[in-house]
């Protein structure tokens, strides 16, 4: 990159502007008392370098989330079924014996479709379903309250872990790559009594 040199009137402008200026003393701009401490020299360089126009490394996004994603709470979660089913259904080996597809359904539509079909598939004796959430849409504009990532995704492992659908859920697990992957899961029913 090539820096252009200033014109004479540039210069001669810029010179009646630093003429006008004064100096600033940091440590009379701030009190600790009521405005927080002092800025450091890598701060003000920072500072200055922005107002100069050279580039500044973007910050870091937060994600606000003090909690383990949910594909890791998930998997941390202990097995409840057979160790040998398990790993043919992390493999995608096993297929559902029935599905339901939650996609682009409201949270008030999504919880009661959700519970007809899991206490349905248990009372006819299906052992394995598919639950269809989608991966959401990221809406997140990093504002101060934190937005999650797939609504649907997030409360559906809550909602199957709550009554009535408790008693009826053994195991609960991200869908393969070839069921959906991260934006559906496997539930694994208990057996009738």
């Amino acid at each position: 990159m090539t820096r252009k040199r200033l014109n004479k009137d540039d210069l001669s402008l810029w010179q009646k502007v630093t003429e006008r200026t004064e100096k600033l003393d940091v440590n009379q701009l701030f009190r600790a008392e009521i405005d927080g401490p002092a800025p450091s020299a890598p701060q003000i360089r920072k500072t200055t370098s922005v107002l100069l126009g050279k580039p500044v490394p973007k910050p870091r996004r937060s994600t606000h989330d003090l909690m383990p994603s949910l594909p890791d709470q998930i998997r941390k979660s202990p097995v409840q079924m057979d160790n040998k089913a398990f790993t043919k259904l992390k493999r995608g080996k096993l297929s559902p014996e029935g599905r339901i597809d939650l996609h682009g359904m409201t949270l008030d539509r999504a919880h009661p479709a959700l519970t007809r079909f899991i206490l349905g598939a248990h009372k006819n004796g299906k052992r394995l379903v598919l639950v269809i959430t989608g991966k959401g849409k990221m809406r997140d504009e990093g504002g101060p309250i934190p937005v999650r990532h797939g609504v649907l995704r997030h409360q559906v492992p809550q909602w199957l872990s709550m009554p009535p659908l408790a008693s009826a859920v053994l195991q609960v697990s991200q869908a393969h790559i070839s069921h959906g992957g991260g934006g559906a899961y496997y539930v694994y029913l208990r057996r009738q009594r």
